[in-house]
């Protein structure tokens, strides 16, 4: 089966009732995990995006206390995995301002992590990576928040 385009989609469904509406969001969220996960975004997180980033923020730092660390590879492996949940909630809000926020916790997490694990390059690497992006996003930021970022970023730099 081919998959319709989004406009066709988006015109099929202007013509749907709203309890039509309803019933296909009740489907969609039933599917997979990830679409009941951006339809709680979106009905109870997008009003108060604050709340949704210390949210955010509780849950990396429960995943990097519970992180197992007996060898290198684990290590590297459940990074990646804190680091792919991160970038899942940063999709479901799409405001550069979140993103900013939460890579910089993942980041100063990950630097706490990277003391006792100095010398494994791959978390080096995922972490300059990630500042990267941090610095890109925060350039096309309102001047203000430029400098707010911009001191929290020379500090993870430091």
């Amino acid at each position: 089966m081919k998959a319709a385009s989004l406009k066709e989609i988006k015109d099929e469904l202007k013509s749907k009732s709203p309890e039509e509406l309803l019933n296909i969001c009740l489907q969609i969220s039933k599917f997979k995990k990830e679409n009941k996960e951006l339809l709680t975004y979106l009905l109870f997180e997008a009003s108060n995006e604050n709340g949704y980033i210390e949210e955010v923020k509780h849950q990396i730092k429960v995943q990097f206390e519970g992180l197992n660390q007996s060898t290198y590879y684990l290590v590297k492996k459940s990074v990646r995995k804190v680091l792919r949940n991160c970038k899942k909630y940063i999709r479901y809000s799409k405001k550069p301002q979140t993103e900013i926020e939460i890579l910089i916790y993942f980041c100063s997490e990950l630097a706490e992590l990277s003391e006792q694990h100095y010398q494994n390059t791959t978390l080096i690497t995922i972490y300059s990576k990630q500042l990267e992006i941090v610095r890109k996003k925060i350039e096309k930021l309102h001047e203000d928040l430029q400098y707010d970022y911009n001191l929290i970023l020379e500090e993870l730099e430091g």
